[in-house]
């Protein structure tokens, strides 16, 4: 999923302990209230993109599988059983009994495929392209077939039947995102443990679902979310417990709570990369010339956990080379190469346009890059644009460098792999290379996770060969909120926390000066 381009705050102290488990007191339960970054929130799932509407859409939708708040692992959420042929390439759902929509309206096996194929044929889905692996799927939202060749059927109202044209071992960490969840068709209803009670300038308001299968476990009554960019006013929130969670957007000096600063690595990562639009950027030897000059330490300054590469590094996924090296004489002479292949004269400019916001980072970035790819006959212009339009913008800016930034939709190399795969609904660079399109095809046949992860490796190191991306930082994320107050809030790796396991527990505060409701 994408994140806001809102700079990273200081890190002061590592993440504390997790959580007990506990079970929540009903008289301690009560509105919570949540502050968040400002910008325009998309709650529909089909479309939303980013971190921080998945956040609020964990409590509004869900499908056949939900996260673990603490793990991350694919627990049974309107799947309350599933099953996988011998070749696992057919898994059929057992859907819950008693799952309702919040009007009370059934949730059943047709619900889940009327879904589905939805989102498939909403041409501004950003992963809709996840889903390609069943029979026909790929071809139906690109317009090819019909519906009825698609290889999700219903066989009844509780069982729903997935036919895929390769093993897909990690679908069901795929189905708890936010874009697979069970939509009714109708506005104002929901499939979650809340609903939208409001929504209107910088407040959303969500209020518990009674028709949800798992009520009985919800602890929250309502959910209050403000936006606010104001990093000082949220902590007073916070100090005088007008706030219970304040996700980054927080001045950790003014905090009275010290214990109540959370700050953690993501499986995320902030990178450049180039669109592979014109004849002279599309070029590998060209993109390779000026990665071999980049001073990647300078780069990398200003980086909390700098990155090398693109993967977040994971348990049993093989070690990539990343990019570290910096020549100018090397730079120098690729580039000559390439010229001379061209057929581009030694002395002709070459433009090469970055696209930035106007933050003093990205302006920083700029002034760096621009210094050490001039000695290579590029002329580095800029173009700005703010924060809050950058990311739209890219599909149809006229530029050849951007800024990205990405936290992993579900802990597996192929969430950050999807973003470069030809055809992929996420993919922003229209990068092709058939070797990387071929390690990823092989990968997704092999039933071997070691096997699997190895092929994965292989075509990072072909993307990351090929100059297409420059990696300079793994995310970090940074939270408020008090381990002695709120229980069911665990750091985890995506930053996703589940609305429904939230819950207030009995709290003596022993700081001074903090009012709590």
């Amino acid at each position: 999923m994408r994140t806001r381009l809102f700079p990273a705050l200081a890190a002061l102290c590592l993440a504390a302990a997790l959580f007990a488990q506990e079970s929540p007191r009903a008289d301690l339960q009560r509105d919570f209230v949540m502050v968040v970054a400002k910008h325009d929130y998309d709650l529909h799932p089909h479309t939303a993109n980013y971190s921080s509407e998945a956040q609020v859409l964990s409590g509004l939708y869900e499908g056949l599988f939900s996260y673990d708040p603490q793990t991350l692992e694919p627990v049974p959420a309107l799947a309350a059983a599933h099953k996988i042929s011998r070749d696992k390439k057919r898994w059929t759902f057992t859907i819950r009994e008693g799952a309702a929509f919040s009007d009370g309206e059934p949730i059943t096996a047709q619900s889940v495929r009327d879904s589905w194929l939805r989102l498939l044929a909403t041409p501004a889905a950003p992963y809709a392209s996840l889903l390609d692996s069943i029979r026909g799927a790929r071809d139906f939202r690109t317009g090819a077939v019909g519906a009825s060749d698609v290889g999700i059927v219903a066989r009844d109202e509780r069982t729903l039947v997935v036919s895929l044209d390769a093993p897909m071992a990690h679908l069901p960490s795929v189905l708890c995102h936010h874009a697979f969840a069970a939509m009714s068709g109708k506005d104002g209803v929901y499939s979650g443990a809340y609903c939208l009670r409001a929504s209107e300038d910088d407040r959303i308001v969500l209020e518990k679902n009674p028709h949800y299968w798992d009520a009985q476990n919800v602890a929250l009554p309502s959910i209050t979310i403000i936006a606010s960019n104001d990093p000082k006013e949220n902590v007073w929130l916070f100090n005088t417990g007008r706030a219970d969670w304040i996700v980054s957007m927080a001045d950790a000096n003014s905090l009275l709570n010290k214990p109540a600063l959370r700050i953690a690595a993501e499986f995320g990562t902030e990178y450049l990369f180039f669109a592979c639009r014109g004849a002279v950027w599309s070029n590998a030897a060209f993109r390779n010339a000026l990665v071999a000059a980049v001073p990647w330490d300078v780069l990398r300054a200003q980086a909390l956990v700098s990155a090398a590469t693109l993967i977040y590094p994971l348990v049993g996924y093989p070690a990539v080379e990343g990019l570290t090296d910096t020549s100018l004489e090397d730079a120098q002479d690729l580039m000559a190469r390439a010229r001379k292949e061209a057929g581009i004269p030694a002395d002709e400019l070459l433009p090469l346009v970055f696209a930035i916001t106007d933050s003093e980072r990205m302006r920083k970035e700029y002034e760096i890059l621009r210094e050490a790819w001039a000695p290579l006959g590029v002329d580095v212009q800029c173009q700005k644009t703010s924060e809050e339009r950058y990311l739209h913008s890219i599909p149809s800016w006229n530029a050849d460098l951007f800024t990205y930034s990405w936290i992993g939709d579900f802990a597996d190399p192929l969430a950050f792999l999807e973003l470069f795969r030809e055809g992929s609904t996420l993919n922003q660079t229209a990068w092709k290379n058939p070797q990387f399109v071929r390690l990823l095809a092989d990968a997704a046949e092999t039933t071997d996770g070691a096997e699997r992860n190895k092929l994965l490796a292989q075509a990072e190191q072909v993307l990351l060969d090929d100059g297409v991306v420059l990696p300079l930082s793994h995310s970090v994320c940074l939270h408020v909120i008090s381990p002695t107050a709120v229980g069911g809030w665990y750091a985890n790796a995506l930053d996703i926390h589940p609305f429904k396991y939230i819950h207030f527990k009995a709290e003596t505060s022993t700081v001074p000066n903090v009012v709590r409701r």
